[in-house]
């Protein structure tokens, strides 16, 4: 079929008129992708649509004829489980909202998530998507064996012993080496949060932000632009057997869905409108919020729904440089001519050894800044990148940056070694788009 018109979430993204593939299983996976090679086309993995930049956007590159857009929603769920070693093989189309509630069942979890579950789990993985916590890692961590459906049709898995050069390369691949068909991630036993979530000053944050990071299982706290204030969220397991304290589901509809997106999207909106009236209305959100205190299953604690469309940016900066990031942030608010409608997120994660991991070889700390959705960005995403940059940043492989191959394999002491791969299981660019050209080079 024709794909009249696709989306990614925030809109940030479109594409138009290419042919749409919803393969069933990896034979019809590969017919699809060596279909494509032969006509002189691309193929790019959809995924949900959820990351901001045009990573996975089904467009050409240059030398394509056309793209095929690849709709791996039939693809899904968990092929296998091994529970003494708490190895789990799921399908690449596999949302984690899906995956989320099929380990549950199983009695297994994810040791950490980030707060949006929508996403695929081979496009969280591709993309380097991370939740907080100063001991761990992104979801590429997670991640013990990949398959791999290649542009000649033929499926490689690769693990730390079989082809361990692609795992290191594929574990954040950007959909450059092929259509992830299967992925094995080490889960441990389920466990509950508890959740405490309280206003705080920012400059006591940033004074004390190493013991939050340090002395907590998962750190995170949201600034709200032209004001002092926070909102720092700690959420730490409890025992094995402790009963858990759910928010009352009254409260919960009211605090998550009516405040902080029916609520919240009307005082964006009148920002929008109304732009001077921005700081104030900032201010407004800054002190309604309230401290919460509660307990539930992690993955219904790490998780929040977000109805409220927004454009996003993070940069990983090194993990010491996350308060002088933040002063300089906070300082360049002040000079900006269009004012910022939502938080600045800031969240931890531990150093790890994945090759195009934003957290490669060093503790890391993850600023991302937002607008809402038809309100003026470019000021002041333009301002954090350079602020971010000078820090040595690395962008988010699925948020808006501007940062080409050029600037980002300074970032990367292994970005020429993910090119050898590349060029050895995609000489072609079957699965290239106009975005890959730019972060990644012809």
């Amino acid at each position: 079929m024709t794909l009249d018109k696709w989306s990614n979430w925030a809109a940030t993204s479109t594409a138009a008129g290419q042919r749409t593939k919803r393969p069933r299983d990896p034979r019809e996976i590969a017919r699809t992708i060596t279909d494509a090679r032969a006509e002189g086309r691309s193929v790019r993995p959809l995924g949900s649509g959820h990351s901001f930049s045009d990573i996975a956007t089904p467009r050409p590159p240059r030398h394509r004829a056309g793209a095929v857009a690849l709709d791996l929603s039939d693809w899904t769920g968990i092929t296998d489980v091994d529970r003494g070693s708490g190895l789990v093989t799921a399908r690449g189309g596999t949302p984690l909202h899906q995956l989320n509630a099929e380990l549950d069942e199983l009695g297994l979890a994810l040791p950490n998530l980030g707060d949006i579950d929508r996403q695929t789990i081979a496009g969280a993985v591709s993309t380097g998507t991370h939740g907080t916590g100063a001991r761990l890692g992104g979801l590429a961590t997670l991640v013990r064996a990949l398959e791999l459906v290649r542009a000649d049709g033929s499926i490689l898995r690769c693990s730390p012993e079989e082809n361990p050069e692609v795992f290191d390369a594929a574990r954040v691949g950007l959909g450059a080496l092929g259509v992830i068909s299967t992925v094995t991630l080490r889960c441990v036993p389920a466990f509950a949060l508890a959740a405490e979530e309280h206003p705080l000053p920012l400059d006591e944050v940033l004074r004390d932000f190493d013991r939050h990071a340090d002395d907590n299982d998962h750190f995170e706290f949201y600034w709200f632009p032209h004001t002092a204030r926070t909102l720092v969220k700690r959420n730490n397991r409890l025992p094995d057997g402790e009963p858990t304290r759910p928010l009352h589901p009254l409260r919960s509809w009211l605090e998550y869905r009516v405040l902080e997106n029916e609520l919240f999207g009307a005082v964006c909106r009148l920002g929008r409108r109304r732009p001077g009236l921005v700081p104030g209305l900032n201010r407004l959100c800054a002190t309604s919020w309230s401290g919460r205190s509660y307990s539930d299953r992690a993955h219904r604690v790490f998780v929040t729904g977000r109805d409220v469309r927004f454009l996003e940016s993070e940069y990983a900066v090194p993990r010491e440089s996350l308060p002088a990031v933040l002063t300089e942030l906070r300082a360049a608010v002040r000079r900006l001519e269009h004012p910022v409608m939502f938080p600045v997120e800031v969240r931890v994660a531990a150093a790890d050894d994945i090759w195009l991991s934003t957290a490669h070889d060093r503790p890391t700390a993850y600023v991302a800044v937002h607008q809402f959705r038809g309100m003026p960005n470019r000021e002041w995403f333009d301002t954090f990148e350079r602020i971010a940059r000078a820090a040595g940043g690395r962008p988010h492989w699925g948020k808006m940056h501007g940062l080409s191959a050029a600037q980002l394999r300074d970032n990367y002491p292994r970005f020429d070694d993910f090119l050898r791969v590349r060029e050895r299981l995609d000489p072609d660019r079957v699965f290239g788009n106009p975005h890959l050209e730019r972060v990644l080079g012809e």
